[in-house]
């Protein structure tokens, strides 16, 4: 845990964990692409993006700064991620903001602070963020379905007793899925908006892609098969067989994706 000084306030801010937000890489919770990621907290979508900062103040509140210093948090994270400590306090001059709450749920809490807690309200601020409600189905829980898969593909993959034919986009039994896979197909000749398509690390030479859409996410692995969540069916996976037609498709989208520098 390292500190820095709020944005907000004079008060120090203990950091907690950070996250980057840029077009290749961020918390699918806040949206189906980069520029709703950024508009969901007040920020501009910058080329280069932005590292999230969570933490708390002095008294205990939840804060999340952000700051262009995009190189600095990940640095951090690739620390913490091989179990090193690194002191992660951005500049004042990098901070472009301070939003009370956090968007995504932490367990963890700095010591000799009280327990988090959003902050009093200030006339001005925006409502606190807050990450979304686990006991009910939407776009939030659909995204954050996929990225379970994408972290745990062969769990799922395991699951899946066979493999479903996949001949066209129109030729899938499951309507809510050929609209996917129609859909994805149309981002191939009018490219989505940034991060609606990511690209990311997988075994071997293969890419895990994350793909979502209005009311939808795909999952899949380019020398694999797709599975395909829909906030119109509640927890439902629907698995996508590689078939003759899957691997061009998974491929021009990966062509397409934002990859993580």
């Amino acid at each position: 845990m390292s500190t820095t000084e709020s944005a907000h306030s004079d008060d120090e801010l203990f950091v907690l964990t950070a996250v980057l937000l840029t077009p290749a890489q961020f918390p699918s919770v806040l949206g189906d692409d980069y520029p709703e990621a950024c508009a969901g907290l007040g920020l501009a979508p910058r080329d280069t993006g932005y590292g999230l900062v969570l933490g708390q103040d002095g008294g205990g509140a939840r804060w999340t700064v952000a700051t262009d210093d995009v190189p600095l948090v990940a640095c951090a994270i690739a620390a913490w991620d091989c179990g090193m400590a690194y002191d992660l306090s951005p500049g004042a001059d990098s901070i472009v903001g301070a939003l009370p709450g956090w968007p995504l749920a932490l367990a963890v809490s700095a010591p000799g602070v009280p327990r988090p807690h959003d902050p009093a309200p200030r006339d001005g601020d925006p409502a606190p963020l807050a990450p979304p409600d686990a006991a009910r189905w939407g776009p939030a829980q659909r995204r954050l379905g996929a990225d379970e898969i994408a972290l745990r593909w062969a769990v799922w993959r395991e699951q899946v007793d066979g493999e479903v034919t996949f001949v066209a986009p129109g030729a899938h039994p499951h309507h809510g899925v050929r609209r996917v896979l129609h859909e994805a197909r149309g981002y191939l000749a009018q490219p989505p908006p940034p991060g609606r398509v990511r690209s990311s690390f997988a075994a071997g030479e293969a890419r895990t892609l994350r793909v979502d859409g209005p009311g939808w996410s795909m999952v899949a692995r380019t020398d694999d098969i797709a599975f395909v969540l829909l906030d119109e069916e509640p927890g439902t996976v629907h698995p996508v067989g590689r078939g003759p037609e899957l691997p061009g498709l998974l491929a021009s989208l990966d062509a397409l994706a934002a990859h993580p520098a």
